[in-house]
């Protein structure tokens, strides 16, 4: 009887994140984790995600299954329990929901405009722990780990393997999205975490005497990678290493930097639902409708002829909102309309709305989370403008130039590896670049996109060429393949 050959089963990664679209966000990683997983699982990838059930997610439009499994976690000197929900997305892609209510059935992810919650050690370290115990019930070949939120889960599986025998094999990768948000808390959080104190050192969790829950995960995990070429490089150096720059030194033989992507089915110019009309680089008509359908929306002057400005962003200085604060004057006094959409620290959200109402002719600005609103503002922007202090990879100067919205940008991070200064002389570039970090350089990239405004043949050229980009998953996902084999061979 002939021999039957049967193919190897498919790669098995589990990521785990505290934000997953379409669950879940509040910033670029919800986008990236949803985004990366579905573009693996169309490589042929087994896809696990797993996620918080936040209160988004239990009166959210999703079918939703209860498991049935029940687990608990050591926490401090107690056992904390959770249940175990779960749905889907993708052709197959499980997502497996923590539900824990008194930690995540809250009106916020990780705290209000005023603040973080008080017990955020608590729930991550729940998070993290919960995690793990999910993994037991189907053994991924791969963890990957996303930011502080669930970089403790690596931690805790090289502290505490024989809690966790079932995971012996399984390799692990950290993704650091901002090297910035470190999960750092007072070392008398310590007993939460149930770890030998000899993990208190800094070699492992401590920092300057408390507890980084990032550091943990860094030096713990069997690859780090960050979310552009650029950024993996700067986080080797004290201005963006933020205090963490000599453990990415001592790792840089396992640090990768791993350009984020879109995901062009939803960011879509000749498709998306949600814009006034639609348009491709053939075909730009559309666009002006779209133009003209947001400056109605936010109630500036229907004027084609002025530079409509748009930005969605989380509200935070890290994005150039000390900037525009600074620079207030100046940028009022040119003939631009700004149309922001986003939330964040209170300073930005009544400084941004209080401009608004002082000047309805020139700004217009909605404080929230609205994507159909963000899809809009792309779309209908003849600029998208993020100039950040730094930026790991950032994902708004992609949708821009796929709906050929010309970025503005500080040079830093992934802004620096997707945007090149635009040429009118050799007709090259899709955008508009500075670099320091001052206001009157980010007003010359200013005054250079309104002079390249007035000539419409160079716009056109400009607009095409930012189409013509491609920022697509498919190139990220690639690499993402090839890392996981190797370390899964390894």
């Amino acid at each position: 009887m002939a021999e039957t050959l049967s193919s190897p089963p498919p790669l098995h990664v589990a990521m785990a994140a505290s934000e997953i679209i379409p669950f879940a966000k509040t910033g670029g990683l919800a986008d990236v984790v949803g985004s990366l997983a579905l573009a693996l699982e169309r490589l042929g990838l087994k896809i696990s995600l797993i996620v918080p059930c936040y209160r988004s997610v239990l009166n959210g439009p999703f079918q939703i299954e209860d498991t049935g499994v029940r687990f608990t976690v050591p926490i401090s000197h107690r056992r904390e329990a959770g249940a175990l929900l779960r749905t889907k997305i993708g052709d197959g892609i499980t997502v497996y929901l923590v539900r824990a209510d008194r930690y995540f059935d809250r009106e916020g992810l990780y705290g209000t405009p005023d603040g973080d919650y008080p017990d955020n050690a608590e729930r991550f370290v729940f998070l993290s722990r919960a995690i793990l115990e999910v993994l037991k019930l189907d053994p991924p070949d791969i963890l990957h780990a996303h930011d502080w939120q669930t970089a403790l889960s690596v931690a805790l599986l090289r502290a505490d393997p024989d809690l966790y025998p079932q995971l012996s094999a399984a390799k692990t990768v950290l993704t650091v999205h901002n090297a910035a948000y470190q999960g750092i808390f007072w070392y008398l959080d310590w007993h939460l975490l149930n770890l030998d104190p000899k993990f208190f050192t800094p070699g492992y969790l401590e920092f300057y005497g408390k507890i980084n829950f990032l550091k943990g995960g860094l030096a713990s995990a069997d690859v780090i990678t960050t979310v552009s070429p650029t950024y993996a490089d700067e986080i080797k150096t004290p201005v963006l290493g933020h205090g963490l720059d000599g453990i990415f030194r001592e790792r840089a033989g396992s640090l990768v930097g791993i350009l984020n992507g879109i995901d062009y089915d939803l960011w879509n110019p000749r498709t998306d639902p949600f814009i006034a009309r639609t348009y491709s680089p053939g075909n730009l008509a559309g666009k002006k409708a779209c133009k003209s359908d947001l400056q109605s929306t936010f109630g500036l002057p229907q004027s084609p002829d002025v530079l409509l400005v748009g930005m969605v962003s989380r509200l935070a200085s890290q994005k150039g909102f000390d900037l525009l604060e600074s620079g207030l004057d100046e940028w009022l006094s040119r003939p631009l309309q700004l149309v922001l959409l986003g939330s964040g620290d209170r300073r930005y959200q009544d400084f941004f709305t209080t401009v608004a109402m002082s000047h309805p002719e020139k700004v217009g600005v909605k404080i929230a989370f609205d994507d159909p609103l963000a899809h809009k503002i792309i779309a209908g922007a003849d600029v998208v403008l993020v100039p950040s202090h730094y930026e790991p990879c950032g994902l708004v100067q992609m949708f821009g130039l796929r709906y050929g919205t010309a970025p503005i940008v500080r040079a830093t991070g992934g802004l620096r590896d997707t945007v090149q200064q635009f040429d009118s002389r050799q007709g090259a570039g899709n955008g508009f670049v500075f670099s320091p970090y001052e206001v009157p350089s980010l007003m010359e990239a200013i005054d250079q996109a309104l002079d390249t405004f007035k000539r419409k043949q160079d716009w056109t050229t400009l607009m095409r060429n930012a189409m013509a980009a491609d920022f697509s998953w498919d190139r990220s996902a690639q690499a993402y393949l090839k890392l996981y084999r190797r370390l899964a061979e390894g």
